[in-house]
């Protein structure tokens, strides 16, 4: 007679460890910094070494999380949308025809996921804010500083990085995030979160000032058609939260249901002088790449309308049908250029619907929030979910890494302060 073995139990001492205020914020750190630093490290160490530090950050996160599960509120804190939409990228394993890559893309999406649940739940927003401040920091000064080294110093390019080395022309740059975009748009979440670090006094006014100074710099050498659009809808909606904020609460209804219809007519505009609008930020040409890409994937939606090709994340150009769209301007494309057109070639229209209700409710959620909260530190996730919308429809950013990692962040975040599930139990 066999005799059971006890169950695996984890020694409280290293419980006690991953579960102590030190352990946690330093993880939480380290945590932003490796999803902000994907591209170098991979650029550095390869893929093996990015999958090796993620592994092991997952482990310290639920070690952390399992030292920590008494005192952790988990009511509403994954929101079904989220869960459904994760479950049918897993579920697009079954009918993929490149099921190895899939399966590898899902596990890589849901081990980011994870890392942004752990951040979302330990760690209090102005805490979220603080620890993606410290990171920008770095990320924006190395990246400046990388360039000066290429376009000025060397004047040769820093190709393993993918920096062109053209700041002596003014730009664009790429910094260690890969292309001018992303730093663009990375340079737009540093602005919101240096804001929100001035306006909280999280920091002395002096550091903020010059992280402002610096993502603003950094934003402009980028050039980045994408990002100054993001921008300037960012600062709208800046604008639009400030004054609701300011309004008394029984006003503040009404002046949401003005700034929906602006909002919608601000749109209606913008599709009737699209043609203007592209010239005025000088994306002619760009927009045309987009445009024509948009075309043929579009046409490729046909074959597997209601459920995609299978979940894959960034393209990988040795399968189809990545293989057979044609490249852009000499480079082959890695993703849609747009995020819903993306998930609608990935996971067809079933996964688009379900990711439009995912980031449009979660929207919603933060906008409500940032509007009658007190604390300043509720408009962050309202201002990045407004950032990730816009940048949706230029680039696949929501997607993948450094979007899906603080698309997850704030969606967690806005159903930990307003879930609909947690609302039922209280009646």
């Amino acid at each position: 007679m066999t005799v059971p073995k006890p169950p695996l139990r984890i020694p409280s001492q290293l419980l006690g460890f991953f579960g102590s205020a030190p352990v946690t914020s330093a993880l939480t750190t380290t945590i932003v910094a490796t999803i902000f630093f994907t591209h170098v490290i991979r650029s550095t160490i390869a893929w093996p070494g990015l999958v090796a530090i993620l592994i092991g950050l997952t482990l310290c996160a639920a070690l952390s999380l399992a030292a920590r599960r008494d005192e952790l509120n988990w009511q509403g804190v994954l929101p079904l949308t989220l869960l459904l939409l994760v479950g049918w990228s897993a579920a697009s394993l079954t009918w993929s025809e490149y099921s190895r890559a899939s399966l590898t893309s899902v596990l890589y999406q849901l081990a980011i996921a994870f890392l942004a649940v752990y951040v979302a739940v330990a760690r209090d927003l102005i805490q979220i804010v603080r620890a993606f401040g410290d990171v920008l920091r770095v990320v924006l000064v190395l990246s400046l500083a990388l360039e000066i080294l290429s376009g000025l110093l060397i004047d040769t390019p820093i190709s393993f990085l993918g920096i062109l080395g053209n700041l002596a022309g003014g730009g664009p740059i790429q910094g260690i995030v890969g292309t001018r975009n992303m730093l663009g748009i990375v340079a737009v979440i540093a602005g919101i979160t240096f804001a929100i670090e001035l306006t909280t006094r999280s920091v002395p006014r002096g550091v903020a000032i010059g992280s402002l100074i610096v993502a603003g710099l950094a934003f402009l050498l980028t050039r980045s058609p994408v990002a100054a659009g993001a921008a300037v809808v960012v600062l709208i909606a800046s604008a639009a939260l400030i004054g609701i904020r300011r309004a008394s609460a029984e006003h503040r209804p009404i002046i949401q249901l003005a700034i929906a219809a602006a909002s919608v007519v601000g749109l209606f505009f913008a599709y009737a002088l699209r043609a203007r609008v592209v010239d005025s930020l000088n994306a002619g040409g760009e927009f045309e790449v987009r445009y024509a890409l948009w075309q043929r994937i579009i046409g490729l939606t046909s074959i597997n309308p209601l459920e995609g090709f299978g979940w894959i994340g960034t393209w990988r150009t040795d399968i189809a049908p990545y293989f057979a769209i044609d490249t852009l301007n000499g480079r082959e494309p890695t993703s849609a250029l747009n995020a819903f057109i993306d998930v609608w070639l990935q996971l067809g229209i079933v996964g688009l619907a379900i990711f439009i209700v995912f980031i449009g409710l979660a929207l919603v959620r933060a906008w409500i929030v940032a509007s009658n909260r007190r604390a300043v530190t509720h408009v962050w996730p309202a201002l990045l979910l407004v950032l990730i919308v816009v940048t949706s429809a230029a680039e696949s950013f929501a997607l993948v890494e450094i979007g899906w990692f603080c698309l997850v962040i704030c969606v967690v975040r806005a159903a930990q302060e307003l879930s609909w599930r947690r609302g039922l139990r209280a009646v």
